[in-house]
This record gives C-alpha cells, sequence and structure tokens, in this order.
C-alpha cells in the first residue's frame, strides 16, 4: 500500500481571500516504511504573504520571488501523488488550498478527494485522544517523536515529523511497562529501542519438574480444589 504523508505552508487562512500555497512538502510510505522518496517545493504565490502567517513559517516574499508558480510545478506534484493514500494533519485545510490551486489552472484536474482517498491524521487523534491536545507538537510529545528541529512550521519538515507520528499512532502497541518503567499520560510512551533475537541462536533448555515437585503440585491442587467445593478444572504439569 501506498501511502504519502503531505503539508503545506500558504500565505493566508483563507482561500476566500484568495489566499495561496507557498510549499509543499510530501513523503513516501510503502506498506508501512518510510522509502527515502520525497516531494519538496516552493512556489511564487503571485501575492503577498500575511504577516500572520509569516510569523508562524518565516518564509518571506523576498523568498519566494524567483520560485515557479504552481502552474509549472502542478504535473510534478500531481505525478508524485499519483492515486496514493494521503496523510494529512487537518486535511480540510490543505485539501482545501489544493483545491483552490487546481481549479485556478482552468484545466480538467480532478480535485484531490476525487484523486486520492484522504486520511485525516487529526481526526484520527482526537478519536484516540478525546479532550487532550492533539496538534502535531502534542502528539509529538505523546508518541516520542523528536521534534526539536521544529522551531517553526515547514512542509517537509513537517511532513517527515507526521509521518512518524501517524506511524506510531496507528502502530498497535507503542508502550511497555517492563522492569519497573511505568507508561507516562495516556500509555503511549515511546518505546527507545527494540531489540531483535538471532533467530539461530541456541534454544531454551526445557527442564521438567522432578517428581517431587509434581507430588507438591498435586498436593496444592487438591487443596484449592477442595477450598472451592470441588469446582476447579486443573492442568497438572505431568500432563502438560
Amino acid at each position: 500500500m501506498r501511502q504519502v504523508v503531505l503539508d503545506t505552508e500558504t500565505t493566508g487562512l483563507e482561500t476566500a481571500q484568495d489566499h495561496r500555497i507557498i510549499e509543499i512538502g510530501c513523503v513516501e510510505l510503502v506498506n508501512r516504511r518510510l522509502t527515502g522518496r520525497h516531494y519538496h517545493q516552493y512556489i511564487n504565490p503571485e501575492r503577498e504573504v500575511d504577516a500572520g502567517a509569516f510569523e508562524v513559517h518565516g518564509i518571506s516574499n523576498e523568498m519566494l520571488a524567483d520560485k515557479p508558480v504552481f502552474a509549472q510545478i502542478a504535473e510534478d506534484f500531481l505525478t508524485f501523488i499519483g492515486d496514493a493514500e494521503l496523510v494529512i494533519h487537518n486535511a480540510p485545510f490543505d485539501i482545501g488550498f489544493l483545491d483552490h490551486e487546481l481549479r485556478k489552472l482552468n484545466t480538467a484536474h480532478q480535485s484531490i478527494t476525487q484523486r486520492c482517498k484522504v486520511i485525516d491524521s487529526l481526526l484520527l487523534a482526537r478519536s484516540k485522544h478525546p479532550g487532550q491536545k492533539n496538534n502535531l507538537d502534542a502528539l509529538c510529545k505523546r508518541y516520542g517523536v523528536d521534534n526539536s528541529q521544529r522551531e517553526l512550521h515547514g512542509a517537509l519538515l513537517d511532513a517527515e515529523i507526521l509521518a512518524d507520528v501517524y506511524l506510531a499512532m496507528t502502530g498497535g502497541q507503542t508502550a511497555l511497562s517492563l522492569g519497573g518503567n511505568q507508561s507516562k499520560g495516556d500509555g503511549a510512551a515511546a518505546v527507545s529501542e527494540i531489540r531483535r533475537l538471532n533467530p539461530n541462536r541456541r534454544p531454551l533448555p526445557v527442564i521438567p519438574a522432578s517428581s517431587d515437585e509434581l507430588h507438591a503440585h498435586a498436593e496444592k491442587l487438591a487443596a484449592i480444589d477442595k477450598n472451592s467445593g470441588g469446582n476447579c478444572v486443573w492442568l497438572h504439569l505431568a500432563d502438560a
């Protein structure tokens, strides 16, 4: 199964005010493994970046002046995502902007949701952790994902981080309580290391119980059975 984890940065918050995409970042997952393939592009939005948006992502008008417009990168972007399943945090925002850009091309391009199935990782997080913060920084802390380089929002970095969060959030058991280590918060503490056993290792020895141990075991079971009124069914060691 091919998935693409996607994020965008924009000039502002509202497509109704003709705000535009200025950065797209994508990373590829195949069968829940990062392949190393990615797509990243800065885009000239043909308008000014709002001051509030600049404070979030730090991408200036000057930085975008020599970048291609969306029409020039659209085919490469659509080819990269293909018909993959998209994983997006707060998907309606990014999908709304992508569809806005596609509509401006005046071509017969399908909308993103017609082209691809979309998983909204924000909705998924809210269903798993109701009543808690579920922004990307909070999820990184919850699942032990390193986001120390995320001083500002950036589409490719955020897509890479979201891929790690999504895999942790959907990977089943993500925390173990061994050796007295208790999980924290909602029980999703990260496992720092997975140790694989050598498949060619010597098998563990099987040491059978001695006759004295079997006799003591039988006596113990008989005492428990007597106290329970004869309602217990036992598997004896000698029969195992």
